[in-house]
């Protein structure tokens, strides 16, 4: 779980999260204001009392014990998500043997079904402004994993489901639909408590339980493909989810209940939110960083189906060896994010991001080597070459969203976690949706097609390309390490309001 790293790291029950911590500026701003209104300057020499540091550590270790919890449920859920590959080979496989779809169709089943999860600003400012039964956003984890299990459990139980293209993709675009409720409550309950205990970088340990699901589901799924029906798989997985439901709800019902914010309706609550959200987004500071990674994302064409058919039907690779490709790679990212944990985090942003992109570039020409079979040229095996080097770039595509989440979240104001970090998260979905549809578009005007892969080198070179354009506009992103943009939070208590200094006003 990931609670243990970071309870050891920062000892959270000292201070009492409802009294926000003053920084030196705001410190110095109290005496002045003190010393104007109190011209006795002996006042000026008296200590501060502590009388309240007792039941400060009494509230706060609830509250220590409550942040565990959390932590221990979002764990969970980040590591079914990664975990989530595990059915999804499955469906791949059947789609690709079983029901014969082209590389094109195949792509776009696997584009297509990720159109619920640009509707996730939606239900960020939902969660923000309406509490369910009063845990906030537990209840939202619950639904989701729910409408998860009625998907993958129709694809089991129901065998005709699974043999039509509607009624298969109706099942995908349901299990989407609940893992974007859930993604969306677990990224702003992260967030959320990575500001309230001043805990920076608590996206690094999601990555990290994504990573660990997404090495075990891969290993598994490659393993099982040839031994167990994709019905039983899909079984499997809806038995997992089952018990994620009985944990989240568990949780909620062993949970302080709060109560919906009242004087103002859900429409006004929701009208402030989208506001809120709206303000934050036209800030430089937030637009042009998110505006950066987007682009880089939506301008490279994803031939992925095509290339894992290329690796099926004429390379003749097992299942298993693309399964476990898989695995290395999500071994690679759970490297790549504990380095990033301990060492790149104070990397000015634009240096790290720049070296990822540059190196991401070239990892696209190994499909190429693999496809002109140079690597067989130099006594490597393809089962060798597709172990070590396949999953590279799609490492390397998600390591490179992780210094942007925990930069963003960083900027992220009060009270909007949900609405932002859905945002930012639907805005990289769609630039993926983007991404995906214009290699579907790149493949067909080559003629890659079941069987026909001739022009299939023509494209990753134009992937290789399309991934360098983006360093030509680097520049838009801040050399300052995230850990100087963290939000400054002070109370004036002459004019008795709260105000946010290097960020929006909400």
């Amino acid at each position: 779980m990931i609670y243990p790293v970071i309870s050891t790291k920062t000892p959270i029950f000292l201070t009492n999260p409802k009294t926000p911590r003053i920084h030196e500026s705001c410190t110095k701003l109290r005496s002045i204001s003190r010393s104007s209104q109190h011209q006795n300057p002996i006042q000026n020499d008296i200590k501060p009392k502590t009388q309240f540091i007792n039941p400060v550590l009494m509230t706060n270790t609830k509250s220590h014990y409550g942040f565990q919890a959390m932590l221990s449920l979002c764990g969970l859920g980040y590591w079914v998500q990664g975990f989530r590959c595990f059915p999804w080979l499955a469906l791949n496989f059947h789609m690709a043997h079983n029901l014969n779809f082209n590389p094109s169709t195949l792509q776009l089943v696997q584009n297509s079904a990720n159109f619920p999860m640009v509707a996730k600003p939606l239900y960020g400012i939902l969660s923000d402004a309406f509490y369910i039964a009063g845990p906030h956003r537990i209840p939202y984890i619950c639904i989701g994993v729910l409408l998860q299990i009625l998907s993958w459990g129709q694809l089991a139980l129901i065998p005709v489901t699974g043999q039509t293209l509607p009624s298969l993709m109706a099942c995908v675009l349901l299990s989407n639909f609940g893992a974007s409720i859930e993604e969306v409550s677990k990224d702003a309950l992260v967030t959320e408590h990575g500001q309230k205990h001043r805990i920076k970088g608590l996206q690094s340990y999601s990555f990290m339980a994504l990573a660990v699901g997404g090495i075990l589901g891969n290993f598994l799924g490659g393993y099982f493909s040839h031994k167990l029906q994709p019905r039983t798989m899909f079984l499997i997985f809806s038995a997992l989810l089952s018990f994620q439901l009985a944990i989240s709800s568990s949780e909620c019902l062993g949970l302080s209940h709060r109560q919906t914010p009242t004087g103002k309706s859900i429409t006004d609550n929701i009208r402030k939110h989208l506001s809120g959200l709206m303000i934050a987004i036209s800030e430089d500071t937030i637009s042009k960083p998110l505006t950066w990674i987007l682009t880089s994302i939506a301008m490279v064409p994803i031939l992925s189906g095509s290339t894992f058919s290329y690796q099926i039907q004429c390379l003749n690779l097992d299942l298993s060896v693309i399964g476990m490709s898989k695995v290395i790679g999500q071994l690679m990212l759970l490297s790549l994010t504990l380095i990033y944990d301990n060492h790149w985090k104070q990397i000015p942003t634009r240096k790290l991001v720049g070296g990822i992109q540059f190196v991401y570039a070239f990892s696209l020409l190994l499909d190429l080597i693999l496809v002109r079979q140079i690597n067989a040229g130099i006594h490597i095996s393809n089962e060798v070459f597709t172990l070590c080097f396949s999953g590279l770039a799609e490492t390397l595509a998600q390591f490179k969203i992780l210094p942007f989440m925990v930069l963003l979240a960083t900027l992220c104001p009060q009270g909007c976690e949900g609405s932002f970090t859905s945002f930012v998260a639907s805005t990289v979905c769609l630039s993926s949706l983007v991404g995906g549809f214009w290699g579907v578009g790149l493949a067909a005007l080559l003629g890659i097609k079941g069987g026909d892969y001739t022009s299939l080198p023509v494209g990753l070179l134009i992937q290789f390309v399309a991934a360098l354009l983006p360093l030509g506009w680097i520049h838009q992103l801040p050399m300052s390490c995230p850990a100087e943009k963290e939000m400054k939070k002070c109370i004036d208590e002459t004019q008795g309001f709260e105000r946010v200094v290097g960020s929006v006003r909400i």
